[in-house]
């Protein structure tokens, strides 16, 4: 053979040979799991086969931890179960059960370090363990269509949460159903992030925003936790088309949130989520679903919304029903824009605890209250009075609750009356000057849920 063609067939042959260099044999039950990764050449993948392994196992190369269904990876109650510092690694279709207890080293479920830049976690049943998945400041971490389930075997708490981001810029959150630990995601010091298309359930927070700018969070569903969406000490943000469902004290909570877009959500205090009987865990969570989603008078007694201390935002476009309260908007907060939302069956629509005058139109165009009486004699979708949901007896009732004993009093009913036909007298507060006749539909991004 010709010299000269021997350094071409040997660069072929080895060409040839190297996608098998990556392919390993798969393990089984009982076999080393650590020592196969170790094995691995990065770029390839280590796939366990069904049945119980024994973790934990560290992801120090870039390859790919798979589990054929049914296969079931341990710690035994040790660490985290799966320890990934690569770049690119990958965990995959893999149940992943018994982490350690120890709050401080973070055990999780899998744990993602901040070297593992662009690190995937998807398609697992992560179940039981201390945290769910932690991204503790890996950049471009995905974390997909994971089924998470925390521990009940300590106080709300104590637990882990579901998904924790801190500090991993880029770092997406997607298409995952989580319930039972504390939140649902919890994020902090962090930005560029997005949260989509996610289930929460049986939880303190669904998603739990803390120092996270330039972020989004869309499409996602809370059903009967404590609280939906609690936005804090965040900016810039994009909160749209998602869905709170029967969340117990607070649907939205805006604190401190600043320039931020909220558009196009569904908050329902009373809750459509009713018939249990035919979800895993049924027996389990009536007692849950029973404190989260109580009616009192038709009307859930949380509050669709709470707004404390924020500033510059856009609410445009949601619907707020059948809470105890619609909007609770307090301390200070300035330059919102209110307008295009739906005002629905709420006990009470409006709770504004100040004295100035605030205009919830913009450009001609308000919201629409289902409690407005005002006609629209013109048909130009605009009522023809404005309209105001709160008057000096509510402020006197929100001060003194025990005023309450008045409410039907002849004295009461005569200080209304003076209130309509004169007023000037009435006390600064939120007023809708040009309100909505007809209800905007439902927003069709929120997305409904399904047991």
């Amino acid at each position: 053979m010709p010299s000269h063609i021997i350094p071409g067939l040997l660069a072929a042959i080895a060409a040839m040979a190297a996608p098998a260099a990556l392919a390993a044999p798969p393990v089984a039950p009982g076999e080393d799991v650590q020592a196969a990764v170790d094995a691995t050449e990065p770029g390839g993948t280590v796939e366990l086969l069904p049945g119980l392994h024994r973790g934990p196992v560290r992801l120090e190369r870039t390859v790919a931890l798979v589990g054929r269904d049914g296969a079931v990876l341990d710690a035994g109650g040790q660490g985290s179960v799966v320890f990934v510092t690569a770049e690119g690694a990958a965990v995959r279709n893999l149940a992943l059960r018994g982490s350690g207890s120890d709050h401080v080293a973070m055990d999780s479920g899998v744990y993602l370090e901040r070297t593992a830049r662009g690190a995937l976690v998807e398609g697992n049943r992560i179940e039981g363990n201390l945290f769910g998945v932690y991204v503790h400041g890996a950049p471009d971490a995905v974390v997909r269509g994971n089924r998470i389930t925390g521990r009940r075997d300590a106080r709300t708490s104590e637990r882990g949460n579901g998904v924790t981001v801190w500090n991993a810029p880029g770092a997406r959150v997607e298409g995952n159903d989580v319930r039972y630990g504390r939140d649902g995601i919890f994020v902090v010091t962090s930005r560029q992030n997005v949260f989509s298309g996610n289930r929460f359930r049986n939880l303190r927070f669904a998603v739990h925003y803390m120092y996270t700018n330039d972020s989004e969070v869309s499409g996602n569903a809370s059903i009967g936790n404590h609280v939906g969406y609690a936005i804090m000490y965040s900016q810039r943000l994009r909160v749209t088309g998602n869905l709170s469902d029967g969340d117990r004290d607070n649907g939205m909570l805006f604190n401190y949130a600043n320039q931020s877009e909220i558009s196009g959500n569904h908050v329902r205090g009373r809750s459509a989520f009713r018939d249990e009987s035919r979800t895993p865990g049924a027996a389990e969570d009536r007692e849950h679903t029973a404190l989260a989603t109580p009616e009192v008078g038709g009307a859930h007694p949380g509050k669709c919304v709470f707004i404390y201390n924020s500033n510059r935002n856009r609410f445009v476009g949601n619907r707020f029903e059948a809470c105890g309260i619609g909007v609770h908007f307090t301390a200070g907060s300035e330059g919102n824009t209110i307008t295009g939302n739906a005002f629905i069956a709420n006990r009470t629509q409006v709770k504004y605890v100040g004295t100035r005058h605030l205009d919830w139109s913009r450009d001609g165009r308000g919201n629409y209250w289902s409690d407005n009486p005002a006609f629209d004699l013109d048909r130009d979708g605009i009522a023809d009075a404005a309209y105001r949901p709160n008057d000096l007896v509510d402020r006197v009732l929100w001060t003194a609750p025990r005023a309450k004993i008045l409410l039907n009093s002849p004295a009461v009913q005569v200080l209304r009356w003076a209130q309509s036909q004169f007023p000037a007298i009435l006390p600064g507060g939120v007023v809708d000057s040009h309100p909505l006749a007809v209800a905007p539909p439902a927003p069709d991004s929120a997305p409904e849920w399904r047991p």
